[in-house]
């Protein structure tokens, strides 16, 4: 206990897994812990005694199964293991901790998610910048930026990291800046030393700039990428050279997708559990590397419009070959996770399964490699020069091991024979063992005359000979007796002990040279890290063009014209999200967008609720942004000017943790929208001013069509959704304005929703019909319409209280007659057909049970 209470506490902030025997131990508020989370028995040691102490443990070869668990809930985990081989050493075994596992830092499978990068996130928080910087050890990816607040936070929202690294002395300006979601830990203020931080860097890719990675002059992002290699170091990850390279994030390159953009488009999480993002719709990708580099692309759309046009090329031709896309994604599939299989290489953590499906990889990438050469389509050729085929590394790992190798090494069994004599030899004495004790057996048998006689095995003895105590006479002098049993001798010979001394020889020395053998074999695939990381890179990015080029295919997408204009022109797009979440049998219905600079700068659009007004403004942001991204587009033409910049403001809630309400969220989105205009913006606003009065709203929302229209720098391109009537007279005075509405049929009482967008402006809100559909009770729905015909009647403004004053009070009484009921039409029709001066008693009657049967109808 005194040393695991000296290990503790250099990992105060760690769960510690301390090795006792074959089980790994916790103890005290660890194991309170441990148990709540692995739901595993809580026990005491020292039961009663002053030393009294919590115990929770599980054996050491179900790390793997408890592990992911402690970390998935956020912990910390140091595990602490045995230096030494107890059999060795007198007293007690010296412990160390070979590894810290946490959030961010972990390459166990069953933490990790095939599909999404692990990050570990370091923040700098500056004077004037902030500096941030990502890697993903599983991968070896390592990023850098630097920026305002705004940006840094925008990033941490997209890349969404395990864990964040900040210093001890900002954690209230981390915390307020960046909130409290995020699983995070705090460094020592020496750690964020510019000078230091360059150091660790330049030692890390051996080079005496950081000029190559464009990130000289960085400070703060310099300061933040130091920052993770020194926890690295700290949390005893020193195998790292597969972190070959840093790139830095330009800003400038890609979209800005402001974090409301995202969130509110759902590109990569739904903002229900119900939803469906985005990205579930265009993934198509078979591999993990795939996978992970489809949601940076969506999440980072280009601004280039040469780049852009690549990619579109490249998925068009593949689209018209679908011969070679078919073959290229035959072979992709049999593609292991390329990118972390070579990272455990590198960090010498890869068991003999994990090397035979890297050889795999290699294997099935050399036929898509011949496939793109040979393709006649300029990108995919570029893209198949940039693949290594690492030939002599595929050969030897197939050469030298076994098909069937074990996932564990010290299972044994994994080289194949004929590559080493001495191992080859030592097999057939530890193997064909059996053999040579059965002939001994025969021979002793027949010499002594003892037919009985068997040789057996155990723990204590080793091998011996057994003699039933009726032929014990005929035992021979030479003969060692070691035990006697109520009905037998056991005996041992020189010639046995001779040979069992070789068999247990045999299977450590066995065990010895294959693990040599293996981890010779491990250093050699190791001198093709970076060229492996590589053809990761490029399959990752084959895959991604592949899955947009399925897509389009499947979904009948289109190419869009993407160029340098200001013009947004798009002829029947869809929804890509909705238009799969349509019933069988029932299609989307499709409509035009066009907005300029010149002509067209800002389009008001109304119409009631549930119209389509919002899925028509995110369908328009999604196709813009597919474009640019270099995927084809659900519409049946679409011509993209590009794009800078994507604002929306759709949808609000409270966040009342922070005491906001509705409102508040909703201004503060929109502040932010108009305070970063560009002249190559797109702007979506929904019901703006819905959070407050309708006076107040109506104000600000009109307020702000004018500010989008007559600003000095930037003509945005805004489609601007509304319940307010009163904006379409805007049109009238603003010169770039125009009025549409999503149209709607009545058909007497009820209303048929068009979900078509047509030119000119909209008079009705159908609020009550909406009301009536969700199945408000019938009385609230009438006392409602009644109110609406009597303020529309009198025009009234808000405010004005004489008017209010005049709406008609509610009837105590209903009368039954005015309920919109088909049972009430029934009962008035009757009544009217009544006449009271010729009716007799017995008509009478039947008229009453006429009315009580129909009666009963209304109640069921």
């Amino acid at each position: 206990m005194k040393q695991y209470n000296a290990i503790k506490a250099k990992h105060p902030g760690a769960l510690l897994l301390f090795r006792v025997g074959d089980f790994y131990e916790t103890f005290g508020e660890d194991a309170v812990k441990a148990a709540k989370i692995l739901d595993i028995v809580l026990t005491k040691r020292g039961n009663g005694t002053a030393s009294e102490v919590a115990l929770a443990g599980f054996p050491h070869h179900s790390l793997d199964t408890y592990l992911p668990k402690l970390v998935r809930a956020g912990l910390r985990v140091a595990i602490c293991d045995q230096l030494e081989d107890p059999k060795m050493v007198k007293g007690i075994v010296k412990r160390g901790v070979t590894e810290l596992v946490t959030p961010g830092v972990s390459f166990n499978d069953q933490v990790l998610e095939k599909k999404s990068n692990n990050y570990l996130a370091a923040l700098h928080l500056g004077k004037e910048q902030t500096g941030i910087s990502f890697l993903d050890i599983s991968t070896g990816e390592f990023i850098t930026a630097q920026g305002d607040q705004e940006y840094i936070r925008k990033l941490l929202q997209n890349f969404n990291p395990a864990e964040v690294l900040f210093c001890k002395r900002k954690k209230e300006e981390f915390q307020l800046s960046f909130g409290q979601d995020y699983c995070h830990y705090a460094l020592d203020e020496w750690v964020f030393g510019y000078d230091f931080a360059y150091e660790s860097l330049t030692r890390q890719f051996g080079t005496t700039s950081l000029k190559g990675f464009g990130i000289e002059g960085m400070q703060e992002a310099i300061i933040a990428a130091g920052c993770i290699l020194h926890y690295l170091a700290e949390t005893q990850h020193h195998e790292i050279s597969h972190i070959k390279t840093i790139s830095r994030l330009e800003e400038d390159r890609y979209v800005w997708l402001d974090k409301f953009t995202v969130r509110n488009l759902e590109l990569v999480f739904p903002q229900h559990a119900e939803g469906v993002p985005l990205i579930n719709i265009l993934d198509q990708t078979v591999t993990p590397m795939g996978a992970r580099l489809l949601k940076k692309w969506v999440l980072l759309p280009l601004k280039e419009v040469s780049q852009i046009q690549r990619r579109l090329n490249t998925v068009e031709a593949l689209i018209q070959n679908a011969e070679l896309l078919h073959d290229i994604v035959h072979y992709l599939k049999q593609i292991n996770d390329l990118e972390r299989l070579i990272s455990k290489v590198a960090v010498k953590r890869i068991n003999p399964r994990e090397l035979l499906q890297l050889s795999r990889a290699l294997e099935a990438m050399l036929p898509i490699k011949e496939l793109m050469a040979y393709s006649n389509i300029p990108a995919l050729q570029k893209l198949a020069d940039q693949l290594t085929s690492c030939e002599s590394i595929r050969e030897e790992i197939k050469t030298k091991v076994k098909p069937d190798a074990p996932m564990l090494t010290n299972l044994g069994n994994i080289i194949n024979p004929g590559i080493h004599a001495e191992l080859d030899e030592l097999r057939k004495i530890a193997f064909s063992g059996k053999d040579y004790l059965l002939q001994l057996q025969q021979r002793e048998a027949k010499n002594t005359g003892i037919s009985s006689l068997k040789i057996a095995y155990n723990k204590v003895f080793g091998y011996y000979l057994e003699v039933t105590h009726a032929h014990k006479d005929k035992v021979p002098t030479t003969w060692i007796r070691k035990q006697t049993l109520v009905n037998a001798e056991r005996y041992i010979t020189e010639e046995l002990k001779t040979y069992e001394e070789k068999i247990l020889n045999a299977e450590d020395r066995i065990y010895t040279i294959e693990q040599q053998l293996f981890n010779e074999l491990v250093l050699s695939v190791g001198d093709y890290v970076v060229q492996i990381q590589q053809n990761a890179k490029v399959l990752g990015m084959i895959d991604c063009l592949a899955s947009f080029a399925t897509t389009a295919t499947q979904f009948n997408y289109v190419k869009p014209a993407v160029n340098d204009s200001k013009a947004l022109n798009i002829k029947k797009g869809r929804h890509p999200v909705i238009e799969r979440q349509l019933p069988l049998g029932e299609s989307y219905i499709p409509n035009d967008i066009f907005l300029d600079t010149d002509e067209q700068q800002l389009m008001v659009i109304t119409g009631p609720n549930m119209a389509g007004k919002s899925a028509l403004l995110r369908q328009t942001a999604l196709i813009v942004l597919m474009a640019q991204i270099g995927s084809f587009v659900p519409a049946e033409a679409a011509e993209i000017g590009i794009i800078d910049k994507i604002f929306t403001r759709v949808g609000a809630s409270d966040n009342l943790a922070r005491g906001e309400s509705t409102f508040m969220v909703e201004m503060t989105e929109t502040a932010s929208i108009l305070n970063n205009l560009s002249d190559r913006s797109l702007v979506l606003m929904d019901e703006i001013g819905r959070g407050t009065s309708t006076y107040d709203g109506i104000s600000i929302a009109w307020a702000i069509v004018e500010h989008l229209h007559n600003h000095p720098k930037a003509r945005a391109k805004t489609l601007f959704a509304t319940h307010y009537h009163e904006l379409n007279q805007l049109a009238d005075d603003l010169p770039r304005v125009r009025n549409f509405n999503v149209s709607v049929k009545e058909a007497g009482d009820k209303i048929l929703f068009m979900r078509k967008l047509v030119p000119g402006g909209s008079e009705h809100s159908f609020g009550i019909h909406v009301a009536q559909l969700a199945g408000m009770p019938n009385n609230v729905v009438i006392r409602a319409n009644e109110i609406m015909h009597h303020l529309e009647q009198d025009k009234i403004r808000e405010g004005d209280k004489k008017s209010l004053q005049q709406v008609p009070k509610q009837k105590f009484q209903l009368n039954m007659f005015e309920l919109n009921d088909p049972l009430m039409i029934k009962i008035r029709d009757l009544f009217d057909k009544l006449d009271i001066n010729t009716i007799t008693p017995v008509e009478a009657l039947l008229k009453l049970n006429e009315l009580k049967m129909l009666a009963n109808e209304a109640k069921k």
